[in-house]
């Protein structure tokens, strides 16, 4: 593909994206939101009949697809030590099935997740500069309270990446 060309897709895709950021971003300002006074102690609101969990959605923005076969280490942190919890490969559909964290595992603590990028775009042959500017996509959240469900999705490229508490 030439610069002078686009994938349909991919267009729609960022489009799509910009549109949905651009409703979350409007619906914060202006409706019923207090300037003065944010409220930032409120969790996402919870899908009903799901359980506590944590899950994981990439979505690869260079593409325009989800992050399907993507390998993401998994690990809790434990007095400033990385203990390895589980790597996972995300399902066609970017997401993590099943949950990261569910039932008995799902506790309060800190969690780093890996989601390797370099291995993702090498296994479709992207053609991108040697070597890649980011390899590992490093995420780092605070369980608080193991009665919420907690979903992170993540838009990620070559160049950057984005990710935030989800319900």
């Amino acid at each position: 593909m030439d610069d002078h060309t686009f994938d349909p897709a991919r267009r729609r895709f960022a489009l799509q994206s910009m549109t949905l950021g651009g409703g979350a971003l409007l619906a914060g300002t202006g409706w019923g939101a207090t300037p003065d006074a944010p409220n930032q102690t409120a969790a996402p609101v919870q899908q009903g009949g799901l359980s506590p969990r944590l899950t994981l959605h990439a979505l690869d923005t260079y593409h325009g697809t989800p992050a399907a076969g993507m390998r993401v280490e998994m690990f809790r942190i434990d007095h400033g030590q990385r203990v390895p919890l589980q790597t996972v490969t995300l399902a066609a559909n970017g997401r993590s099935e099943p949950p990261l964290l569910i039932g008995d595992s799902y506790r309060t603590g800190t969690y780093e997740l890996i989601l390797h990028a370099d291995e993702y775009f090498a296994a479709r042959k992207a053609s991108l500069p040697q070597p890649s500017f980011l390899s590992k996509i490093p995420l780092r959240v605070r369980v608080t309270d193991a009665g919420q469900r907690i979903h992170l999705p993540v838009l990620f490229g070559p160049w950057s990446y984005n990710y935030y508490r989800g319900s």
